[in-house]
């Protein structure tokens, strides 16, 4: 019966003072298995901390000159608790055995001279439950975010619903206060007060032209919030080219920019496929976060756009575009709640917090995804993923049909480990 494991993905690593096992063992087993070999405790244990993502299984003697097989096998198990752990003893080491299962917490214990049928058996196990607990920890890994991804989702999704509910009595507020703004120099005029004459004209006349600015700036981002925070209809009218999209972008926002020194790096590929989008409100996502690089960058920062294909070859394809600037790097709770409305990633009390969770709004009704991550040597990087062919079904609701699916599965799971 074919096997649906590929036995040679990850590495035995045997450990044996002996010339001659080593070269045995990997004469016996090379064809069927990956195979390292080391002549002692401590180079078994620089191969294995060097290659510990990759080695699977660690079989090793006891009796070596230095340190001994268990030593190597509780060292190991510090290291990487997840690889499998044999110890080749004699009968006559039964005490060893049981310190071993005691220290080392070893899976198997074998003796010599070698069962070969019976050890290539163990070895193929061995592999077998390395690779379930792989998978079984990606798949719980995913569970997490996916879970970590709803809660997001939902928070957002509610404090939006009450940005956007607010937003409509403060804009009324606001209409009062700019026709107030609006109408007071020509009032003034009709009192007959002659601003020139008054002790100090160009504190009220700056005065004045900061409310105003204000004014225009609050009312500008209720109304972008609005707008996005609005469920376009599935059926998306407009086609656009991604590297075009972020040149006009870019392009309105140069003189803002320009003030910072900040550069605008455009990488994107002109032969990525056209997306089938809302087309004003794609274009004022890479305005928000744009706007938002403006608000946080320092003097001759920079952001740089990229972006490719991805997906499986038979599945639905996606296109990937990453954000990536060089602020400040952001800690593991401000990533958590870089899309919050309260949050603001300036530090600046000036600055509105807003900008992202337009930004997560406009993603999230187009059925993509947003994340953000910091990575060493690269900086704060904005990760978005948008379907090449937007379906119906919103990402919320998909993550959960997809979190029921893992649950249903999760006793699988426990039969499998429960059996090795």
């Amino acid at each position: 019966m074919e096997s649906f494991y590929d036995y040679k993905k990850y590495y035995v690593l045997y450990v044996d003072d002996e010339e001659k096992s080593l070269k045995y063992f990997r004469e016996t087993f090379g064809d069927k298995f990956s195979i390292l070999t080391a002549p002692n405790a401590e180079e078994g244990f620089r191969i294995l901390r060097e290659n510990q993502d990759h080695v699977a299984v660690l079989i090793t003697d006891q009796r070596m000159p230095g340190q001994k097989g268990i030593q190597l096998l509780e060292k190991s198990r510090q290291l990487n608790p997840r690889v499998i752990r044999i110890l080749v003893t004699a009968y006559s080491d039964l005490e060893t055995a049981i310190d071993s299962v005691n220290t080392g917490a070893i899976y198997k214990y074998v003796t010599k001279p070698w069962d070969i049928p019976q050890l290539e058996v163990t070895l193929r196990r061995c592999i077998e439950f390395f690779i379930v607990q792989k998978e079984r920890d990606q798949l719980l890994r995913e569970k997490l975010s996916v879970l970590y991804n709803v809660m997001l989702t939902d928070r957002i999704l509610s404090l939006g619903i009450l940005a956007t509910g607010l937003s409509h009595h403060l804009r009324n507020s606001m209409v009062a206060v700019k026709t107030f703004l609006d109408l007071t120099p020509k009032k003034l005029e009709e009192e007959n007060i002659d601003l020139e004459r008054m002790r100090n004209p160009d504190f009220w006349r700056d005065y004045y032209r900061k409310v105003q600015n204000q004014m225009d700036k609050v009312a500008r981002l209720l109304s972008e919030l609005w707008e996005s925070a609005e469920r376009p209809s599935t059926d998306f009218p407009d086609r656009v080219q991604l590297q075009q999209v972020v040149a006009e972008a870019a392009g309105s926002l140069r003189e803002e920019m320009a003030k910072k020194g900040i550069s605008v790096e455009n990488r994107i590929a002109t032969d990525i496929p056209a997306l089938k989008v809302d087309g004003k409100k794609f274009r004022l996502l890479f305005e928000m976060l744009l706007k938002d690089e403006a608000a946080t960058l320092s003097d001759g920062g920079r952001v740089r756009f990229t972006a490719r294909v991805t997906g499986p070859k038979e599945g639905p394809s996606e296109v990937e575009i990453e954000v990536e600037d060089n602020g400040p790097q952001l800690s593991q709770e401000a990533l958590r709640s870089i899309f919050d409305p309260f949050f603001v990633r300036s530090g600046n009390p000036q600055e509105f917090g807003i900008y992202l969770m337009t930004c997560f709004f406009i993603v999230y009704h187009h059925g993509g995804r947003i994340s953000a991550r910091y990575e060493a040597g690269r900086g704060n990087i904005f990760t978005l993923h948008f379907p090449l062919n937007p379906a119906t079904l919103s990402p919320a609701t998909e993550d959960r049909d997809f979190i029921s699916k893992i649950m249903i599965n999760e006793t699988m799971w426990e039969k499998m480990l429960s059996q090795n």
